[in-house]
């Protein structure tokens, strides 16, 4: 859906198909990170989606304890504080250095963002989206790919012809299969059970005040949306047909106590850590779980696929517009494979922070020496900024954890705000924009730009020295395509940015 938003955007026509009759009933992912927020800003679906999100004053803490029944002996350990969007805004505002998101990241489960994303592409004239059509298979040729769809309702078939396919279709991904693609890493890493349910025993869910997670070492509570809806991740029983499991005791055991709820979905599920060992074939695509899967902790699934959707749907419009040659699709597997990688590693590192964790709780007899064990080993998973936002297309991978800006080709632009109040994020043009700080001059850039290309004259002392040139081409992805304080010769920055057909 956020693939078919940004080829809307950009005015190229697409289907989307799905085999379901409508969007999740799993509450899969619970954050939306900041990044993912700046994209889907650009979309034009932030305000839409915090308006179905958890309450922006509601902060972010994890809090890691022994039970939610203080009565009985259930204490918190530890709790990892983070600000609220409120608090994060403000935030932003006063630390105007370039470090900081253009958007704080959202709490809000998929099963929520779906509805809003399925509502902007169902109203959009350039989208035909199809729930209950399942994709069947497909043949490609030199001009294009002739895919195969049925009806899930009468059986019937159709065949379709389209100019590229993209393969967004989850972790069991028939693209991926029919492409013979491989996946590389380790399946099947963690045994899981999943209870979401609804309660209103806050008293008892919020036993020590509101917080995103709870966690202890036989799992995690998550807070939905701080009210009636929550999910806990945990383990199945030992030895349990899971055809077979009670949520019911798991619950309670977890909990420390009985409290009344209605159970909405429970399944056992399991973790991987895979990724594709390609992301295109010919005029074929691979996105989201159907590129890469990873265990949760992190957040970093559903958010890598957003990244995924927005590069890879501008570089279709570009070429689909005629702007860009066959070099710039390329570009897409040798940019986002990359971030799929890192973003693995990362989940495992998160994960193996856990399982240290997890080993304290049976180790160690004293709470305050617990407590204090957590403290040290620290929340990366909800701290690796540099991760998030640090992310680049040049072959640099990094710190994980700082986010340190940087004007680099390849690298996400810095977001600030300018003299009069305004977010410089938000002057930027829907296809390319060429910034300018200072004197230098664009006209070579403009003169010859085989894109719509937008000119932001940036005359603000106090920033300029943030971006490291005087001027800067901004994708439409807002990672930078290229930097100079002059240009001898903007025919050659496009050929190296676009790989276009120059006519002029």
């Amino acid at each position: 859906m956020t693939l078919a938003r940004t080829l809307s955007s950009f005015g190229v026509r697409c289907l989307l198909v799905e085999r379901n009759p409508t969007t999740t009933r799993h509450p899969k992912m619970d954050i939306t990170n900041g990044r993912s927020m700046e994209l889907f800003r650009r979309l034009g679906l932030a305000d839409k989606l915090r308006a179905v999100a958890v309450p922006e004053e509601n902060n972010f803490d994890i809090s890691w304890i022994t039970s939610l029944a203080p009565d009985r002996g259930g204490r918190e350990l530890h709790r990892f504080r983070y600000p609220s969007v409120v608090e994060k805004r403000a935030e932003i505002r006063a630390r105007n250095d370039g470090t900081q998101p253009r958007e704080p990241a959202m709490r809000v489960s998929q099963v929520v963002i779906e509805p809003v994303l399925r509502d902007a592409i169902l109203n959009d004239p350039l989208v035909d989206a199809r729930w209950g059509t399942a994709f069947e298979d497909f043949q490609q040729d030199e001009s294009g790919v002739t895919a195969t769809l049925r009806s899930m309702e009468t059986g019937a078939t159709e065949t379709v012809r389209c100019d590229f396919l993209a393969g967004c279709d989850g972790g069991s991904s028939l693209v991926r299969d029919r492409l013979g693609i491989g996946l590389e890493g380790r399946a099947a890493v963690t045994h899981r059970y999943m209870i979401h349910f609804r309660s209103d025993a806050r008293d008892v869910l919020q036993a020590f005040g509101v917080a995103w997670h709870y966690q202890t070492d036989k799992g995690t509570l998550i807070a939905q949306d701080d009210t009636d809806t929550w999910t806990l991740q945990t383990r199945p029983p030992a030895g349990a047909d899971p055809a077979a499991i009670d949520p019911d005791p798991i619950l309670d055991a977890w909990v420390g106590r009985p409290f009344a709820r209605e159970i909405l979905v429970a399944n056992p599920w399991f973790t991987h850590l895979l990724l594709a060992e390609r992301y295109q074939a010919g005029r074929v695509f691979l996105a989201g779980d159907a590129a890469h899967q990873y265990i949760p902790t992190g957040g970093y699934g559903m958010n890598t696929g957003i990244g995924d959707a927005v590069d890879l749907g501008w570089k279709l419009a570009a070429t689909l517009r005629g702007f860009a040659g066959p070099g710039l699709l390329a570009s897409y597997e040798r940019e986002r494979r990359p971030v799929g990688y890192r973003n693995r590693l990362a989940s495992e590192r998160h994960t193996g922070v856990r399982l240290k964790i997890a080993e304290l709780y049976q180790s160690e007899r004293d709470p305050e020496a617990l407590a204090r064990g957590i403290a040290a080993l620290g929340n990366a998973e909800n701290e690796s900024w540099g991760v998030e936002f640090g992310y680049r297309y040049d072959g640099v991978s990094g710190d994980p954890v700082l986010y340190q800006p940087t004007t680099a080709p390849g690298a996400r632009l810095p977001s600030t705000f300018l003299a009069d109040g305004a977010a410089l994020y938000d002057r930027l043009g829907p296809w390319f924009t060429l910034l300018r700080f200072g004197d230098a001059d664009p006209s070579p850039l403009i003169d010859t730009a085989p894109v719509p290309l937008e000119t932001v004259i940036v005359d603000d002392p106090s920033i300029a020295p943030i971006y490291e040139a005087k001027l800067v081409l901004v994708r439409p992805d807002t990672h930078v395509a290229w930097r100079g304080n002059a240009c001898a010769d903007g025919r050659a920055v496009w050929r190296k940015v676009l790989k276009p057909v120059m006519t002029r």
